[in-house]
């Protein structure tokens, strides 16, 4: 993200910036008023124009944002941040260790800091019937952003049936670690390991 330009004068890109921030700003507020909502009323008790209401946005501002309540808890922006951490691995790594090395330390990072919204998160993909049917469908796009990180590590095409599958296997590793993480009371210290040991689950499979 651009970063705001302070001088006095105008600068190339810097409206841009502002408006990206602007969105990121909405995007956020929107998203921490609903995770309030659901946690006091219930996902299914939780209308749009009540998050609207509570993140002071109109209803179609939110529609704007996520086309459904179901994406305020689905479209998550560490999906595409995962990818990049795999393509940012050395590029003589074998591509199952740049996987497991780029999205562990990911997650590291990540944990580090408020994990509070990836845990109801988590819970409620568990818990809500619709939730886990849309997850289902969504994880149709975070296959293609891992199977694209694979292909530039390979050289290979995103399209190779074989790619296709050692990306949908590992999102299907990642969200069954974090499922084992909510299963076991999502202790803070618990998510990074279960997260490498699913990885190295799936490599040690791969391996003749």
């Amino acid at each position: 993200m651009a970063s705001v330009q302070t001088s006095s004068g105008p600068q190339p890109g810097s409206r841009l910036g502002l408006r990206e921030r602007k969105k990121i700003q909405t995007r956020q507020a929107i998203r921490r008023a609903a995770y309030r909502l659901f946690e006091e009323h219930g996902y299914d008790a939780t209308p749009v124009d009540r998050i609207a209401e509570a993140a002071d946005v109109s209803p179609s501002t939110v529609f704007r944002y996520f086309p459904t309540k179901e994406d305020i808890v689905l479209r998550r922006e560490c999906d595409p941040m995962l990818a990049a951490a795999v393509l940012g691995r050395p590029a003589d790594e074998p591509p199952m260790e740049a996987v497991r090395q780029g999205v562990v330390e990911a997650m590291r990072q990540a944990v580090e800091g408020d994990i509070s919204e990836l845990r109801q998160c988590s819970r409620l993909i568990r818990d809500v019937p619709a939730l886990r049917g849309r997850a289902a469908e969504s994880a149709v796009e975070n296959c293609r952003l891992f199977a694209d990180a694979l292909a530039r590590r390979t050289g290979r095409s995103p399209e190779e049936l074989e790619l296709r599958v050692a990306a949908t296997a590992v999102l299907a590793v990642i969200n069954e670690a974090i499922m084992y993480w909510v299963d076991h009371g999502q202790p803070k210290e618990l998510l990074v390991p279960a997260l490498d040991r699913a990885l190295l689950t799936l490599a040690g499979s791969l391996t003749p």
